[in-house]
């Protein structure tokens, strides 16, 4: 029976780090189900779920010491289980440009939430507009939205808002 654990990882950017950690999963009898790495700052970020037997999991979870030390990485990890598909839920991407300023992230993700929209996942960064230089803020987003959303009322709501924070946003159907 498959068995899913989950971990995060947090150090200083080098080259070779998901070679090592990747090496030390397949080397255990796991696999990599799902990822997301990035470089923000100096900092090397990555969480990941792998799957496997309970003795290749087992193994897994033994190394991860030994894998902060050799890596020199802070890693948290569980077990956990396979996310249940939702029925009825509709994928959408939502995309926001905005001059840079504090509290957008929470704006918007109050949106959602006082909607009972969940955010599935969530990128942003922050950049100079091209001639001026400016601070820019950038979002991307996939929420679902229960198949019952009025998806026109609330392209409505959503845009009203936007426009209220001087934020230029869509939300359109995600498209994989």
């Amino acid at each position: 029976m498959k068995k899913y654990f989950v971990f995060s990882a947090l150090g200083k950017d080098r080259p070779g780090i998901v070679n090592q950690l990747s090496k030390a999963i397949l080397d255990s009898g796991c696999n990599i189900e799902d990822s997301r790495m990035t470089v923000l700052g100096g900092e090397f970020a990555l969480i990941l779920m792998v799957s496997g037997h309970w003795g290749a999991i087992t193994r897994l979870e033994r190394q991860v010491p030994v894998l902060e030390k050799k890596l020199e990485l802070t890693i948290l990890a569980r077990h956990t289980e396979p996310r249940t598909a939702v029925q009825d839920m509709v994928p959408y991407t939502v995309d926001v440009v905005a001059m840079d300023h504090p509290g957008i992230v929470h704006e918007i993700a109050d949106f959602f939430a006082t909607r009972d929209i969940n955010i599935e996942e969530m990128n942003t960064w922050t950049y100079p507009a091209a001639h001026t230089g400016a601070p820019m803020f950038s979002l991307s987003m996939t929420v679902s939205l229960p198949a019952g959303v009025h998806i026109g009322r609330l392209r409505d709501e959503f845009t009203s808002f936007c426009d209220n924070l001087n934020l230029d946003a869509t939300i359109e159907p995600t498209r994989h």
